[in-house]
């Protein structure tokens, strides 16, 4: 038996559990009343959800995906002067144990083109990369247009 693969066994599998713990879903955020607003034909929909962190430490959303957009993106809306913008932006700030609510007329999702038709009542599954590479799936409810939440 040769004694130095034996020895090294124990390091090799250690680096494989770290790799592994860093690609893994995040237990440390949670996500809440999800909701997508659907417009009609190919116009842009709008993602909110309320993310929750629950540990001692802040996190930056990164990157959003879904297999059901082309697109997805963070964005956020504002107001000045009497003019509404909207701009893309690169990460979210969560500090720990913090909510950030993405919501209409602030931080909230931008889901372009869709890769099939997307119906009232649909769950779309949307993943969201943290900066420390965990990332969280989440199931987002379409709702209609004229929707005020995740109720309807």
């Amino acid at each position: 038996m040769n004694f130095r693969l034996v020895r090294a066994l124990p390091l090799f599998l250690a680096g494989m559990a770290s790799l592994t713990a860093h690609a893994t879903e995040a237990a440390h955020v949670q996500a809440r009343d999800a909701w997508i607003r659907v417009l009609p034909g190919d116009l842009p929909a709008g993602g909110y959800v309320v993310l929750e962190n629950i540990s001692d430490q802040p996190i930056n959303v990164r990157a959003v995906q879904s297999a059901r957009y082309g697109s997805a993106m963070l964005h956020e809306s504002s107001n000045a002067g009497g003019v509404s913008r909207m701009s893309m932006v690169d990460s979210l700030a969560i500090p720990a144990h913090a909510k950030v609510a993405l919501s209409p007329g602030g931080y909230h999702l931008m889901l372009m083109s869709p890769t099939a038709p997307v119906k009232v009542g649909d769950k779309i599954k949307v993943s969201f990369t943290f900066d420390d590479g965990s990332t969280l799936d989440a199931d987002f409810t379409a709702q209609p247009a004229n929707a005020a939440g995740a109720g309807g």
